[in-house]
């Protein structure tokens, strides 16, 4: 592969003025929209010797054949065209968006003569004013059925208003007290625009003036003995207080804000939506973003937000993201000409904000493992998966039965390594193992050790896990299921996965060919940039980033690495529970008190007597004893 490609323009041709570009290929299909604040600067990096450039940047670049650009006059320019052009060619290596759903929004039709107030998906209705979404059909509803409550507005259909209006006679639900247009006869168009427009500025944020003026003319009219008008004031009351009870009070009051969490690893990305108004959460919004290309976080950020506010009509007066974006002066007055107002991106630092972040940020990582989880666990996906790492690895069958082995350690002590077994894409949890390991030399001196054990196993008649010096004592038993033996250990796989490049593969391979097993086959995936690598090749295998085999091996490689963290935390709270049973007048239930007072075993360690002594249970004499026991351990 020539090192330079052949459309590279000529030295001084890019300008160095903002702009975006476009990757085509050779069919004239765009394949990836960017914007650059200096053009020529940003092209060079795609440019550079192929050698250095990421492996999926490599892939993107050889697979197109041109590059163009256009140069705008200033900055934000740049980004709405950028904006529009992804729109419009909807580019294979840039971001992929999926949303959960079609999420249901409350919408207002402004532009009608008798706006009315109704549930729906679709975003494009002329005038309408939109609210939300919310994440479920009767959350809308709900609201709805509180709202008319307090602001009784027009809720019948388009026929149903205009034949009331052509006849004289109310509309059904207005007949029902559902509807309070003027299509139910008891209120001019006037006075339904008015009730409208305080409908909405309400659902906008307002809650303390319409609350505090309510009260206000209850408590007027039950001093004027006006108890009829007083009863409605409070109807009209309790209705708001049972909309704004639904959702709780994350901050001030007068705060108008979005707030995006986001989750992502080298693949995908989950972003939790949160719309708050005048303080309180109006509606959450989730989707997934399939990367092709490598960004980083700021760069998310930045097509998170054109994504959420290329079309919207409602741009709140502060942003709340994780990072900021590289071009943020920029997007905030790219977001001020649609909001005709001031907009503030910020970093959610401290306070409620920082609360309410962590907040969406947990249920994004949440959503991220629902994500891929349901990836691997459909059907059609699995086995398209096992039929891609087969023509990938070049593997003569599909690999049914799939061990992936990571190592742990602490500094290069409290070494573990586990091994997780996939059979037909899904995880065999009774299957998993782990091991301990006495002496290594280096991560893939750890991984020859465990290999040649496990394949050790393969040559015995009958093996069954019975007694082996050579694994911990934790591995006997079903994760999950303490006291229940484990089954054979000894299942032939197709593929070995080790967590680990181009030496922990070479390992993996020399212990299979010192075992004998030359016929099972390795692979290694790298976590850095997710290249899959296998032994004797001097360039990785390059997996599709939205293709089902990545997807599987990614989260054989997470699952590994999360039952090797659980393993060596298990085994560093045996450890300190053993040295701390050696304290004579020390016992079980004494140990479990000290280490839930101190909370972790470092804090115990580094703690004085007189501080060992305020745990209940403990004297002077034995808070000394403990002191000097692991000042010595």
């Amino acid at each position: 592969m020539a090192d330079v490609l052949p459309y590279k323009p000529r030295p001084g041709e890019i300008p160095t003025d903002p702009g975006v570009y476009r990757f085509r290929d050779a069919d004239g299909r765009v394949l990836y929209v960017g914007k650059a604040k200096n053009l020529r600067q940003r092209l060079s990096n795609y440019f550079a010797p192929l050698r250095t450039l990421h492996e999926r940047t490599r892939r993107m670049v050889t697979t197109a054949s041109s590059v163009e650009w256009t140069v705008v006059s200033t900055d934000v320019d740049s980004l709405q065209l950028e904006y529009m052009w992804i729109k419009e060619f909807d580019p294979p290596f840039n971001v992929r968006y999926k949303d959960d759903k079609s999420y249901p929004f409350m919408a207002v039709t402004l532009g009608d003569e008798a706006p009315r107030v109704l549930v729906t998906r679709n975003r494009k209705i002329p005038g309408a004013r939109y609210f939300g979404p919310y994440p479920k059909v009767w959350a809308v509803h709900e609201t709805i059925d509180l709202m008319i409550k307090a602001f009784p507005i027009r809720t019948c259909s388009d026929a149903s208003y205009k034949r009331a209006m052509q006849t004289g006679r109310p509309c059904f639900p207005g007949q029902i007290g559902k509807c309070g247009g003027p299509c139910s006869m008891t209120v001019t168009i006037e006075e339904h625009r008015a009730m409208v427009n305080d409908f909405v500025a309400f659902m906008a944020g307002g809650d303390e003036r319409f609350t505090r003026d309510l009260r206000k003319r209850m408590l007027d009219a039950s001093a004027a003995m006006d108890y009829e008008a007083a009863a409605k004031y409070r109807d009209k009351l309790s209705a708001i207080e049972a909309v704004l009870g639904k959702s709780a009070l994350v901050l001030a009051s007068d705060e108008d804000a979005d707030l995006f969490g986001i989750a992502e690893d080298e693949l995908a990305a989950a972003v939790q939506h949160f719309v708050i108004r005048g303080g309180r959460v109006r509606g959450v919004r989730a989707m997934t973003i399939e990367k092709e290309i490598d960004i980083s976080g700021a760069e998310l950020v930045d097509q998170v937000l054109q994504r959420a506010y290329g079309d919207a009509a409602d741009v709140p007066r502060r942003i709340l993201v994780p990072s900021l974006p590289d071009d943020a002066p920029e997007m905030e007055e790219w977001l001020r000409e649609r909001r005709g107002k001031k907009v503030e991106i910020a970093v959610a630092q401290r306070g409620q904000r920082a609360d309410l972040m962590r907040t969406a940020t947990l249920n994004a990582q949440q959503a991220l493992i629902r994500y891929k989880t349901r990836r691997t666990s459909d059907y059609v996906a699995r086995t398209q998966a096992l039929t891609d790492l087969q023509e990938a690895l070049g593997m003569d069958e599909a690999p049914l039965r799939i061990e992936c082995f990571d190592i742990s350690h602490l500094g290069g002590t409290n070494v573990v390594a586990s091994m997780v077994v996939f059979e037909d894409g899904l995880p065999r949890k009774d299957q998993y193992r782990s091991f301990g390991i006495a002496e290594t030399t280096d991560d893939t001196d750890s991984m020859y050790q465990v290999l040649r054990r496990r394949l050790a196993y393969l040559d015995r008649p009958d093996p069954v896990v019975v007694s082996d010096p050579l694994l911990d004592g934790v591995e006997g038993e079903v994760e999950g299921e303490p006291g229940r033996k484990k089954p054979r250990f000894a299942y032939r796989p197709q593929l070995l996965l080790v967590d680990g490049g181009k030496p922990q593969v070479e390992a993996a391979a020399r212990a299979l060919r010192d075992a004998g097993h030359p016929e099972i086959s390795v692979c290694g995936i790298a976590k850095r940039l997710e290249e899959v690598w296998l032994p004797g090749e001097d360039f990785p295998v390059i997996l599709p980033r939205t293709s089902e085999a990545l997807y599987l091996l990614q989260r054989l490689r997470d699952e590994a690495h999360r039952f090797a963290i659980v393993h060596q935390r298990k085994k560093r709270r045996n450890d300190i529970t053993t040295v701390l049973a050696e304290v004579p007048g020390l016992g079980a239930a004494r140990i479990k008190v000290l280490l839930k007072h101190f909370g972790s075993v470092t804090a115990l360690r580094a703690a004085e007597p007189g501080q060992i002594e305020e745990v209940q249970g403990i004297g002077p004499v034995l808070a000394q004893n403990i002191h000097t026991h692991l000042a010595t351990r």
